[in-house]
């Protein structure tokens, strides 16, 4: 390796830090701390944990298959708007929306109240269920994340060929049949690949878990680290569901092992929309709508009530340092990611080494990996580095300089680029993919070195591929909870600690400020999904 080989290979290894501490800490485990715990909360954290990953991979199946046959298959009423609508849940974090049902189904919420009302009732005389419980986590995960399904299953249903539904039609197989013995076995790996995305979601949630009062490994880990102080017992539990992460990796890739299914292309014909009226309209409609007005129409509308009956906090200038924080700190944390995407994306390019490969495939894992376990293997090596710090100063200068990462925005800005490097990296990835590698050959021929064909050739090429890296991780990073709350600098917050706290202190109305700004922000990449997505359409003649 030459000299600028071996430092992308040290920043990559660097972006990996915290995976490489937490997993390095099975190596030397604390029997007496895992004992501990295996006696206490870890059969709990196991069971509540395998309960949403069934219940959750069940619900989002169910929702973004059917969601994605409708709109891929048939023409009925509102089928066009609904194709990009059903993406709108993406751009409401979990625990919002949490929130707004806690608000609308509580005790002191409208739906009870009316219930009250109608029925002439008090507490303790009606049975209502509880929306702050493991089944209200799994109805609220649901309706947020089944988008990951619907929107690569509907890519694989609509590169099908007719010509293979044609086929079971002859041999005398109906609709209903046809979709079970062609369409979803054709579509099970884009399924599968849906349905992983949104478990790694679920294992990675922490402010839904939290709120509802939910035991499992993110709630217990927030809990060892800062209710406990136990460091140690902290960074074995995250040990334990970086296990549980890589298990649903593999266990998703095994799946699918022997799963190769070919279509001849020259006898490709992209699906003929088959128009539904009547019932069978109605019954479309009706799968398609319900995930849209359950996971963002009745959230949206209750934080807009919310924000309209706490409207004196928009005039506040506490709320809009707030949301100046989170702005700067969000776009920072891009430029950086970016950048780091960029230039390690371009070294692979440049010098596809085996080695080099393996350490950017580390360092791009952060995103499978839940934001608290990426803060608790942060925040050991950061702490050692302060401590060793302060040591040489106060003997060489005898001067105490204090925490200069730990506890800084230095290590939130660490965090966001670890948890979210693969968000830019796979956009600038697929940017260089399509640049012909004939452009550098015939660059370096006229002399051209490597950084000039950089800054010449391939940025003016990857300006949209950057722009959209730039604006999924500034999304990202305004939405990330876990990360921010146990790094965050002392009287520092964000608009996402800001609801948290607020929803946490029963105010769910003060929360319902920040939390509508996060939306409206996390709004944007949906809409250039939905722009994507519309365009390819057109070209496939939808």
């Amino acid at each position: 390796m030459n000299r600028g080989t071996l430092l992308l290979f040290a920043v990559a290894v660097l972006i990996g830090l915290p995976l490489i501490v937490v997993a390095l800490s099975l190596l030397n485990p604390q029997w007496d701390i895992l004992y501990h715990l295996w006696q206490t909360v870890i059969p709990e954290y196991i069971g509540h944990s395998l309960i949403l990953l069934f219940a959750v991979g069940f619900g989002v199946t169910l929702l973004g298959v059917s969601t994605a046959w409708c709109i891929s298959q048939y023409d009925f009423p509102g089928w066009r708007w609904l194709s990009w609508a059903l993406l709108l849940p993406l751009a409401m974090p979990a625990y919002i929306t949490a929130y707004t049902y806690t608000g609308l189904l509580d005790y002191a919420g409208p739906v009870q109240g009316l219930v009250r009302d109608i029925f002439s009732v008090n507490i303790g005389e009606y049975w209502f269920p509880q929306i702050r419980s493991l089944s209200g986590a799994i109805f609220v995960l649901c309706i947020v994340l089944y988008p990951y399904v619907y929107l690569i299953t509907r890519a694989a249903f609509m590169q099908q060929s007719t010509t293979a539904f044609e086929s079971a039609k002859t041999l005398g197989a109906g609709s209903l049949r046809s979709f079970w013995k062609v369409a979803l076995p054709l579509a099970r790996p884009a399924i599968a690949t849906g349905v992983t995305l949104a478990l790694m979601e679920t294992l990675a949630d922490y402010g839904t878990m939290e709120y509802f009062g939910v035991t499992v490994f993110t709630t217990g880990i927030f809990r060892t680290w800062y209710g406990i102080g136990d460091a140690q017992g902290a960074l074995q539990l995250s040990a334990l569901l970086l296990m549980f992460v890589i298990i649903l990796i593999m266990v998703e890739r095994y799946s699918r092992r022997r799963a190769r299914f070919y279509q001849q292309r020259s006898a490709t014909r992209p699906p003929q929309r088959r128009p539904l009226s009547g019932w069978r309209a109605a019954v479309a409609s009706l799968i398609c709508w319900l995930p849209v007005v359950l996971g963002f129409a009745i959230p949206a509308a209750q934080l807009l009530w919310w924000s309209i009956q706490k409207s004196d906090i928009w005039q506040q200038s506490a709320f809009w340092i707030l949301t100046f924080n989170t702005l700067w700190l969000g776009l920072l944390a891009a430029l950086i990611t970016v950048a780091l995407a960029l230039w390690l994306a371009y070294g692979r390019r440049r010098h596809p080494t085996r080695p080099l490969r393996a350490a950017i495939s580390l360092a791009g894992m952060g995103y499978a990996i839940p934001g608290i376990v990426i803060a608790v293997g942060l925040l050991s090596p950061l702490a050692w580095i302060d401590n060793q710090l302060i040591t040489i100063s106060e003997w060489l200068f005898d001067f105490n300089p204090g925490l200069l990462f730990s506890g800084t925005v230095m290590a939130l800005l660490f965090a966001y680029s670890v948890r979210f490097l693969s968000v830019s990296l796979q956009t600038v990835n697929s940017g260089l993919e399509q640049i012909t590698p004939q452009m550098d050959d015939s660059a370096r021929t006229l002399g051209a070195s490597g950084k000039r064909i950089l800054w010449r050739i391939h940025l003016p090429l990857l300006r949209s591929p950057l722009l959209a890296a730039l604006i999924l991780v500034l999304v990202d990073v305004m939405k990330e909870l876990p990360a921010t709350l146990v790094l965050r600098p002392f009287d520092f917050n964000t608009l996402a600690v800001r609801a948290f706290e607020m929803a946490s202190d029963e105010r769910l109305a003060d929360a319902g400020p920040p939390a509508l700004m996060i939306v409206v922000v996390g709004l944007i990449p949906v809409i250039m999904l939905s722009r994507a997505l519309r365009s390819n359409s057109l070209k496939t003649g939808e």
